[in-house]
This record gives C-alpha cells, sequence and structure tokens, in this order.
C-alpha cells in the first residue's frame, strides 16, 4: 500500500519542522540534521566522527530535546563496564527476589560519548541492543521501546587510550557522518548567540515518541520500482569486487540503504524513491562499513572515494513514478 498524498504532505511537513527545531541549536549544518533525523525515521542508529568542538554533542542533545520521549547520555570511558550500559540483576532483600535495574540504554535517544574509549568487551554490549532493540541479560530479554536510537561520537585525533570500533560494530551504524566547521556566516551567527555552546539544551518537544514511530510506518510504505532496487543491489555488489577493497558492502548494508532512501523520499514529499535519493545517502551509508587494501590506503585512496568511483561508473536507472 503507497502512502497517500495527504499522507507524505503530513509526513514532509512533521520531518521539515524537526530539522528546523533542530537548526536552533546546530546552526548552517542543515544536510547533517537531514541525515540524523533520516536515520532515526529509518530506525537505524549514526556515527559521528569529527574534531573536537564542532558540535557532536550538541546535535545528539538537540534532537532528543526535540522528542518528548526519554533521553540517556552514556560517557565511555576505559573503565565503563558493559553492566553499566544495559543495566544488572541485583537481589533485593526486602522481596527475596532477583530485580532488573534498567542501564542508560533504555531511552528513546541515547547519546553514546566518544564511543572509541571503552573497551571491546564494553563495545559488544551494544551489538545486541542496536540490532534487535532488546537487551539480554541472565538470561532474560528485555525490550527497548521505540523509537529507539544510538548516536555515538568519536574524535580522529587524540588516539592513544582508544580502541578502534570493529567492523561488526561499524556495520551496526546506519550511518557515519561528520559535522565540520561552521562557515564565518554562522560562525558570526554563533558567537553573538549569548547562550551558545550549551550543547543544545533548551529547545522545545515538537513530537512525541508514537508520533515517530507512525513517521516510520509510513516510510515503510513507501514505493521502491524493481530498477532501483537493482541498482543498490549493484551498488554493494561493486563494492566487494573492488580491487582495492578487501571487505565490501554487505546485503545489510543494501538494507540500511533502502529503509534510508524512502525516508529521504517521504520527507521531499515523495511516494517513490528515485535514484537520486540513493546517490545522496550511499556515502554515508555505505562507505563506513566498507575495508580498503592497507596500500591502497596508504597511497590516498578513501571508502569516499570508492563509493563516488563506484557511483560514477554505476549506470543509475531512469527516473520513473509508480503506476
Amino acid at each position: 500500500m503507497t502512502l497517500s498524498a495527504e499522507q507524505t504532505q503530513w509526513f514532509a511537513q512533521t520531518f521539515a519542522q524537526l530539522v528546523a527545531n533542530v537548526e536552533r541549536a546546530v546552526v548552517g549544518k542543515h544536510e547533517v540534521v537531514q541525515l540524523a533525523f533520516t536515520a532515526l525515521v529509518a530506525e537505524g542508529h549514526l556515527l559521528l566522527e569529527d574534531f573536537p568542538g564542532t558540535g557532536k554533542t550538541s546535535l545528539a542533545r538537540a534532537m532528543a530535546d526535540t522528542l518528548k520521549g526519554e533521553h540517556h547520555r552514556i560517557q565511555f570511558t576505559p573503565d565503563l563496564l558493559p553492566s553499566d550500559v544495559t543495566g544488572v540483576t541485583i537481589f533485593d532483600q526486602a522481596t527475596q527476589r532477583f530485580e532488573f535495574r534498567r542501564g542508560p540504554i533504555f531511552a528513546n535517544v541515547v547519546l553514546a560519548d566518544e564511543i572509541n574509549r571503552a573497551s571491546p568487551k564494553t563495545q559488544s554490549a551494544l551489538l545486541e541492543v542496536m540490532e534487535e532493540h532488546q537487551v539480554t541479560v541472565d538470561g532474560v530479554t528485555h525490550k527497548v521501546g521505540r523509537p529507539f536510537m544510538v548516536i555515538a561520537t568519536q574524535n580522529p585525533i587524540e588516539q592513544a587510550g582508544t580502541y578502534r570500533l570493529p567492523e561488526a560494530q561499524l556495520d551496526r551504524f546506519m550511518m557515519k557522518s561528520s559535522i565540520g566547521y561552521p562557515d564565518h556566516g554562522s560562525s558570526v551567527s554563533i558567537l553573538a548567540n549569548p547562550k551558545a555552546g550549551r550543547h543544545g539544551g533548551g529547545l522545545d518537544a515538537i513530537i512525541s515518541p508514537e508520533h515517530v514511530v507512525s513517521m516510520v510506518e509510513l516510510a515503510e510504505e513507501v514505493h521502491a520500482d524493481g530498477a532501483v532496487l537493482e541498482y543498490v543491489a549493484t551498488l554493494c555488489e561493486e563494492t566487494r569486487n573492488a580491487t582495492d577493497v578487501v571487505l565490501g558492502c554487505s546485503i545489510r548494508a543494501g538494507l540500511a540503504l533502502m529503509r534510508a532512501a524512502r525516508v529521504w523520499a517521504a520527507a521531499c514529499g515523495r511516494n517513490y524513491v528515485l535514484p537520486d535519493d540513493i546517490k545522496v545517502l550511499a556515502i554515508p551509508v555505505l562507505a563506513h562499513r566498507m575495508v580498503l587494501d592497507p596500500e591502497e590506503e596508504f597511497r590516498g585512496l578513501t571508502n569516499e572515494k570508492v563509493i563516488q568511483r563506484i557511483l560514477d561508473t554505476v549506470p543509475a536507472p531512469q527516473e520513473r513514478q509508480p503506476a
């Protein structure tokens, strides 16, 4: 069942309101904010890698404030334990029963700050919950609810004492992006605001978790033509066939790209996916999932360059609306 014109209009207007609200705290980064909310509505997770002071935490907190749901922040450190993230079962002397105390992962939006500073054991505690939206402690499964999104941050510098995210962990993130420094005009606007630099706090919540779930369900109904599906499958296959790539994109990457493309199309006011939607999202969704040949990487090749080369060489299908 394809979205009606009224549903598509409501989706696009609501999405635009979410982006505009966050842009009050994250100035001049329209595309990054769009990508972040695309990941949220596509029920994916976002990894932000950028230099200190560029607004990674501000973006995460502004998104959390925009929702009327629950949000938590976890500061990842070398001594953080898996139970500090997921929760722990304790024995209650008063009731003579074991009770589960929920960890900070139980929220609608979870900010995992400097995720690469925690040990691989603690990072692995996120694998199940990011993929299946549930936590298993002492053999008992606990659901985290909907919507659920992890926004993780890491710095590309100061790598001493950090642990590189393994490929299995990176593959759980729907998108990887960076905010970057603001342009001159945005910098002046930020400096003129005495409340700037307070990590995105103070925004009014404009949408409930239930409405976000409605957006999720509407986005799933966006039409994707068979030619678009063929296009996405070919892009993923080309990453695996490239001679300068050791590990290419799996089918999970293709599924993530299609989920994101359906949300992007609805946010643009359409009930069908275009090849241009795939082109816009290919780099943030696919690039971080690949492992390059070390020699080629040493010569200056990047994951983003490989994806762009594939986009330039694989012919896109002709754009057409659903019948």
